[in-house]
Order: structure tokens, then C-alpha cells, then sequence
């Protein structure tokens, strides 16, 4: 229950001494989130699976808790990068409409321990519904982060996000609806067990996944996604896009395994797989063309949710190759979750010193911003999926699990898109390292940055090389109750 109640008890701290000592009281809170995830993770590994009945009502009447490694692993994710989120906020500089105050400051804490607390519970839930409460406090959060700022562009992105996420959720509950009128329970594993191949259930499949691909922004219901991270505050674009698209992905994940895989045919896998790898071509195409850093490292998340999906058709039967493309589909999460958040930051440390986040003003950062732009480096290089990063090690498992079932056009399109990721990184870096006289960084114009936020995005960033070369532990973890 602790890593539930925690931030739970933060967020209403927080809320109520926002004008002094919220960030003390969050960093409190993430220290002791910190030790009950490790205290739980040390239990799976020791005797295997929890489950755990809140109050010591037993499912059906009761509210049930599961811990695997799979939710382990998101677990660690998260306690990663908010840690890693929280201590870059408290450097940065909220902006706005009243110039000068810090409102958005004030309303960031309650907001992030309320959305962590929201990601806790879809990663610990054993039963649909409190998915479903879990997924609405999560989407209400993430856009009222949007909006933090009050700047016009953020308004519009956060009510287009908020409309996309009531479409998603009313799909998804009504999904839930017909799986209850059919097998009289919620509870997943009871789910599983009763679930049978006839239109009532497909019906719930289509709604099911069609509201978590809507929310979890999957090619074509991407529309959202772009415009909400790059308007959003930096330390709101790295949760955005480390944390909230992986909860939901994390949700089609468990379901499909363990509730849907009576029903979840090889034709549905593919439709799932085809849909990513048009995602990766067509977010990386249009990430090569932006000229707004924020905006390109948002159409990359699209591109890089694409590899996500390709696990599906992959892992397709019940076999060690299935398995590995399992593995190297939620490693690639953990390593995307960490890198993505990293470059967020670094971006926006950047975009505050500059005052633009064109990539024309980016000349000169190099020497004064160093820090930052070794972040964004370090952060690039596992979205290329080089070595020895995290993300090399996913793609790899993600590749020869292509070529081991003969699926090779998607090793193709894996092999394409990191191409393609080089490209867009190494644009930006091209002009990171371009010693330009009279640029806006070498100007009286450019604004001083704090060490805090410089630092904390390099250790994160660097963290995605720590993935690389603990590899192994980390996927025994998540073997843990895998279902395979």
C-alpha cells in the first residue's frame, strides 16, 4: 500500500503549504516513495508475485493489489525519473502570464505527487475498474500540468488533450461495461480465466485498446501529443512523456496478456505492430522537419511509442523468442522513459537561457551550457540505440526477435527508424556545436542557469548507460511472473 499512500499524503501537504516548503515536503515524499519501492522489489524477488487484499476484503468485494516484476519494473521507472523530475523543478523557473511569480510553482507539487500517485496505482491494481479510476486521475493531472503556465498555446494543448482523454476513457469504460455484463467480475486474473471468443468480447477488445492507443497517442490518435509536450513546462514534458504514455501502454500490455490473450489473434497483433512501425517512420519524418526544439523532441516520443507496439505481433506465442521481444518491448520503455525525460530537461534548460527554443538560436550553447548539452548527448545516443546505452539493448531484443520469427520488415523499420533518430539528434547537436559569432548564448541576452537543473538532467541521462550495462538483472526481474 505504500507506494500508493505516500504520495497520496504528499499531495495533500503539498497542496496545503504551496506558498512555502512544497518542494521540501515533495523531496520528503520521494525519498520515502524511494524506500518502499525498493522494500517491495526486494520482496518479489525474494518469494516471487504479492498479491495483497486491501482492508482484508478478498476480490470480488474487495480492492486487490498485484506486484510482479512487470510492475515492479514500471514502478522503479517511475521512482527514477520523478526523482530525477522533482529535483530538476526545484531549480526551475515557472513561467506565465504574471511575470515574476511563481503560481505555476506553487500548483506543480500537489499536481505531480497526485499524478504519481496515479501511476502507482494502474502499476499495482489487480482489478479493471481501479485501472479506470487509476487512467482518470492520471489524465486529469497530466492536464492540468499542461496548463500549468497559463500560456495561450498551453490552454489550447491542454483542453485538445483533455477532450482526446475523455474520448479515450468513455471508450475504455465502456470496454470494462461489456466485459462485466459478460463474466460478472473485474478482477483480472478471474477475466482471463472466463474470457471467451464471441462479439460481446471482441467488441470490449476494440473499445478497450482503442481508448488506451488514443490516450497512449499510437499512430494515427497522435494528434494531442505533439502540441501539449512542447507547450507544457519542461519539468511537465518530461512526465508527460517518460511516465503518463508508459502507464497507459503498460495498461494495453497487462491487459492483452492477461486478460485478452483467448481472443487476441495474430491478425489484431499485427494491426497493433503495423500501426507502430508507421509510427516510428512518420514521427521521425516529421521530427527531421520541425524547427522548434520542443516540438521535435515531442514528434520523436511518437516515433519512439511506435517500438513499444511492435512487441505484439513479436512476441506472438507462447515462446522464448515471444519472450525476449516481451522483454526488449518494456526494457525499451524504462530506457525511453529515462532518456526522454533527460532531453525534456536539458531542452528546457536551454529554451529558459535563450529565450527560444528555435533551433537557429542554439549556436554557442556548447560553451556556455555544457552541462546541458552533454545531457541531450548522452540522451541522443539511446534514441539512436547505440551502444552501451539502454536503449541498444532494447532494440537489440526487439531485432532478433524480428529476424528469429521471420517477421523481418520489422527489423527493417527498426533498423530505419534508428537512422532516422540520428538524423534528428545529430541536426540539433549540429547546431549545438556551431561556434557562430554574435549568438544568442554568447549575448548579454541569455540568462544564467541553476547548477540543480543542468545536473539533474546529466544523471539521468547518464543512468540510461547504467541500463545498458545491468541488462541482465533488470530482465530477470522481469521475468517475474511474465506471461509466458
Amino acid at each position: 500500500m505504500w507506494p500508493i499512500l505516500l504520495p497520496l499524503i504528499g499531495t495533500i501537504f503539498t497542496f496545503l503549504f504551496k506558498r512555502g516548503g512544497a518542494a521540501t515536503i515533495s523531496l520528503v515524499t520521494v525519498s520515502a516513495i524511494t524506500l518502499a519501492v525498493a522494500g517491495l522489489t526486494r520482496q518479489v524477488l525474494q518469494h516471487g508475485e504479492q498479491y495483497y487484499a486491501v482492508g482484508g476484503w478478498e476480490a470480488p468485494l474487495g480492492i486487490a493489489l498485484h506486484a510482479d516484476g512487470l510492475s515492479v519494473l514500471m514502478l522503479i521507472m517511475t521512482t527514477i525519473v520523478g526523482a530525477s523530475t522533482s529535483v530538476y523543478a526545484m531549480g526551475y523557473v515557472f513561467q506565465g502570464p504574471r511575470a515574476g511569480s511563481a503560481v505555476g510553482g506553487y500548483f506543480f507539487w500537489p499536481l505531480w505527487m497526485f499524478l504519481w500517485t496515479a501511476l502507482n496505482v494502474i502499476f499495482l491494481s489487480a482489478d479493471i475498474f481501479n485501472l479506470y479510476v487509476g487512467l482518470e486521475i492520471l489524465s486529469l493531472s497530466a492536464v492540468a500540468l499542461v496548463t500549468l503556465e497559463g500560456k495561450p498555446a498551453a490552454i489550447v494543448a491542454g483542453m485538445r488533450y483533455l477532450l482526446a482523454s475523455f474520448l479515450g476513457s468513455l471508450a475504455f469504460l465502456l470496454g470494462v461495461a461489456l466485459l462485466y455484463t459478460a463474466s460478472g467480475t473485474l478482477e483480472l486474473n478471474s477475466l482471463g480465466t472466463r474470457m471467451l471468443s464471441n462479439p460481446s468480447s471482441g467488441l470490449a477488445l476494440a473499445l478497450i485498446m482503442l481508448g488506451l492507443a488514443l490516450k497512449t497517442a499510437l499512430f494515427p490518435l497522435h494528434f494531442w501529443l505533439p502540441p501539449a509536450h512542447a507547450s507544457a513546462a519542461a519539468p511537465v514534458s518530461a512526465l508527460l512523456s517518460g511516465l503518463v504514455v508508459k502507464a497507459t501502454f503498460y495498461m494495453v500490455l497487462r491487459l492483452w496478456f492477461d486478460v485478452f490473450p483467448a481472443i487476441a489473434t495474430p491478425a489484431v497483433a499485427q494491426i497493433l505492430g503495423a500501426l507502430g512501425a508507421v509510427g516510428i517512420l512518420w514521427g521521425s519524418i516529421l521530427a527531421l522537419r520541425q524547427q522548434q526544439l520542443k516540438l521535435l523532441i515531442a514528434f520523436s516520443t511518437v516515433a519512439q511509442i511506435g517500438y513499444l507496439f511492435l512487441l505484439f505481433p513479436l512476441s506472438n506465442g507462447m515462446t522464448e523468442i515471444g519472450l525476449d521481444a516481451w522483454s526488449g518491448g518494456v526494457y525499451f520503455a524504462l530506457t525511453h522513459a529515462c532518456a526522454k525525460a533527460a532531453a525534456f530537461m536539458a531542452t528546457g534548460t536551454l529554451v529558459y537561457a535563450l529565450g527560444s527554443d528555435r533551433l537557429d538560436d542554439l549556436p554557442g550553447t556548447f560553451r556556455r551550457y555544457p552541462l546541458s548539452v552533454a545531457a541531450f548527448t548522452v540522451a541522443g545516443v539511446n534514441l539512436m540505440g547505440l551502444p552501451p546505452s539502454g536503449g541498444f539493448i532494447a532494440k537489440w531484443l526487439l531485432l532478433t526477435s524480428a529476424l528469429n520469427s521471420g517477421q523481418w520488415w520489422f527489423a527493417v523499420v527498426i533498423l530505419a527508424g534508428s537512422l532516422l533518430g540520428a538524423g534528428y539528434v545529430f541536426m540539433v547537436l549540429s547546431r549545438m556545436l556551431l561556434d557562430q559569432p554574435q549568438s544568442i548564448a554568447d549575448s548579454k541576452q541569455a540568462r544564467p542557469v541553476t547548477l540543480t537543473t543542468e545536473l539533474s538532467a546529466l544523471a539521468l541521462a547518464v543512468f540510461v548507460f547504467v541500463l545498458g550495462v545491468t541488462a541482465t538483472p533488470l530482465i530477470a526481474l522481469l521475468r517475474i511472473g511474465a506471461p509466458f
